[in-house]
């Protein structure tokens, strides 16, 4: 049977626009207080440590006096990582539309903040494919308005930029999820991620030896400072998206159809 919704309406309850309701027997306590201590506990401890009653003790609450506020641990998450996502500037550009330099600055600078706030917050990676309503939120939702503005300007309908939205942020989440788990895994063991990597490299180099394509890019390819490795391979990709998209606008704009060919 389908949850009904405490404000009376029909389908999934939202969050964010539910009427919160003061308590009289005890001291005040905002949502705003929680989501904040939530956020400092998630960042020191990651999410195996966030519980209402370890929360309620940082807060100097009971743990029931939490569910006032928000009704389980999934939608504490889910607003957490909203006000996460509220870190991040809006793309916006005046350029006329279509014009290529600035809108692709824009969308390139967006998803750089999108994988660096991710890299802040590292124990996001194993919410963000939990929590639904995340993606309703206001922080993301006005980010993903600007972001199809953005991709309008090149010259896409609102389908097709919706579309184009989803491919970078897509891999733009995709591969801040790898580097992030990379970036914990090692921060575990104690080591850091130079470190790392200058005792690996020889091992792959041996590992690779009777496999000529891989030997060559891991021993004449890879960048041995790895973190301007990461993120110049991170923004390349991200061009590559866009030179796809481009390429579709600009096919379009001498005729052709929908997947760039003239009929």
């Amino acid at each position: 049977m389908a949850a009904t919704p405490d404000d009376g309406t029909s389908g999934i309850p939202t969050l964010w626009t539910r009427p919160q309701r003061p308590r009289r027997d005890q001291p005040a306590l905002s949502r705003e207080q929680i989501v904040t201590q939530a956020l400092a506990l998630l960042d020191s401890d990651g999410t195996e440590a966030l519980s209402m009653r370890k929360l309620g003790a940082r807060l100097n609450a009971g743990a029931t006096s939490l569910y006032t506020h928000v009704a389980n641990k999934d939608e504490l998450l889910a607003l957490v990582v909203d006000q996460v996502f509220a870190e991040l500037p809006l793309p916006r550009t005046d350029a006329p539309q279509g014009d290529p330099k600035v809108w692709r600055a824009a969308i390139e600078e967006c998803a750089e903040g999108v994988r660096a706030v991710i890299l802040r917050h590292p124990w996001m990676v194993s919410v963000l494919g939990d929590v639904g309503m995340v993606y309703f939120g206001p922080s993301w939702m006005r980010l993903s308005e600007a972001f199809l503005a953005l991709l309008e300007e090149s010259g896409l309908d609102l389908a097709q930029a919706n579309e184009a939205m989803g491919v970078v942020i897509g891999y733009t989440i995709g591969t801040a999820t790898v580097e992030a788990a990379w970036l914990s895994a090692l921060a575990k063991r104690g080591l850091g991620e130079q470190e790392w990597m200058d005792q690996l490299l020889p091992a792959v180099a041996e590992a690779t030896k009777d496999h000529p394509r891989l030997h060559r890019l891991y021993t004449t390819q890879v960048q041995r400072e790895i973190e301007a490795g990461r993120d110049s391979a991170f923004l390349n990709g991200v061009r590559l998206i866009l030179d796809g998209i481009e390429a579709s606008w600009a096919a379009r704009a001498e005729g052709g159809g929908p997947d760039g060919r003239k009929g």
